[in-house]
């Protein structure tokens, strides 16, 4: 009995150090540590709000260098939001990235310059080396309207796992 209890406190002690290991990954991104510039400017602002194992829930207030000529959030930076949220979000159910497989964005509405938004990802299923995810990305300041979902498909690959390196520039 004491061998299961033990083993459910180390399974929990791993899962908690593998969600704050995503999260740093996140969060190094949305500074440019890692990954690259057009990245960070996508994410700069990104405020995680809530966090479990295999979900995730940001805030966000749309800055003007992720707008379009017209003051909307631009549908590139959108797209990067989703996939680094989501991204985050499977990377907190293992022990290393994922590639991605299959990504597909449906886009309702748009928010402008200072609106905020919520961002909600959620992993869906694990099938093998494959992980599916949702993404939904919803309009705070106009009441909640959905701006954008997503659905995306990952498979493993080791050597994605993330490296402290130099900031990349486009």
């Amino acid at each position: 009995m004491a061998d299961t209890s033990k083993e459910e406190d180390q399974s929990m002690a791993m899962k908690h150090l593998q969600l704050q290991r995503s999260l740093k990954w996140l969060d190094d991104v949305t500074n440019g540590i890692i990954g690259y510039e057009l990245e960070s400017r996508s994410l700069a602002g990104l405020q995680v709000i809530e966090a479990r194992t295999g979900f995730l829930r940001c805030n966000f207030i749309v800055p003007l260098l992720a707008s379009d000529i017209n003051g909307n959030w631009h549908v590139g930076a959108i797209a990067t939001i989703i996939d680094n949220v989501g991204g985050a979000a499977i990377y907190s159910t293992g022990h290393y990235l994922k590639v991605t497989v299959n990504f597909n964005i449906t886009y309702y509405s748009t928010a402008k310059v200072q609106d905020e938004v919520e961002i909600e990802a959620k992993v869906k299923g694990n099938k093998g080396k494959l992980t599916s995810m949702a993404v939904e990305v919803r309009n705070k300041s106009n009441g909640g309207q959905l701006i954008a979902s997503a659905t995306q498909w990952t498979a493993a690959n080791d050597y994605r796992s993330p490296k402290p390196q130099s900031r990349a520039k486009l």
